[in-house]
């Protein structure tokens, strides 16, 4: 039975709201993470220095969307309503029942704070609960720890790294590191991570 392919959907949780990424957010996302160079590190190269510069990442995002090649999301804190963040679900394969979670990144004052975790929760719950995924990915630089170390506190499982994958915008080459969930590891780790919200 092939997976559903998914479509921009609000996604609500207690401290978190995940709605459609669009233009509406630019001020906000800008104010949450532009110039911060430790934010864009492993992602752009180079910080964003300007509403515009951030606009031209988010406008090829919302390319992407238009061509069915993703579906993003702006991440609201509920506590302020404002965009800290956007995330991704992209390679989207119904057929084979997997898709990606990636592009994904939040202002400073989101990390270490349940943002994340509620995200990519509801994401989750939305891909295998709703669309019927039978797999879930995650990869990311080899060198940004912080990144992966937040994969694996999602429960998600080390699949490998692909050597000299991608140029750098620096022209140097990156590592792949590979994580994946599969549905039937999901129950137990959403209810790990259901228990970490709740735990604060």
């Amino acid at each position: 039975m092939t997976a559903k392919h998914p479509v921009p959907v609000t996604l609500t949780g207690r401290h978190v709201r995940l709605e459609p990424l669009s233009r509406d957010h630019l001020p906000d996302l800008f104010a949450a993470g532009g110039a911060d160079e430790e934010v864009w590190r492993w992602l752009s190269g180079s910080a964003p220095q300007t509403e515009q510069e951030l606009g031209a990442l988010l406008d090829g995002v919302l390319g992407e969307v238009e061509r069915g090649e993703s579906i993003a999301f702006a991440v609201i804190r509920l506590d302020t309503g404002r965009a800290v963040g956007w995330t991704t679900y992209r390679q989207i394969n119904p057929h084979d029942e997997w898709l990606e979670i990636g592009w994904t990144w939040y202002g400073r004052a989101a990390w270490r704070t349940a943002v994340n975790t509620e995200s990519k929760l509801l994401l989750l719950v939305h891909a295998f609960e709703e669309l019927g995924m039978g797999r879930v990915m995650w990869k990311t630089d080899h060198r940004n720890e912080r990144s992966q170390n937040a994969i694996r506190r999602l429960g998600a499982h080390y699949e490998g790294t692909h050597r000299r994958e991608r140029r750098r915008a620096d022209g140097t080459w990156r590592d792949s590191v590979y994580f994946s969930m599969l549905a039937d590891e999901w129950p137990a780790a959403r209810q790990r991570l259901t228990a970490r919200l709740a735990g604060g």
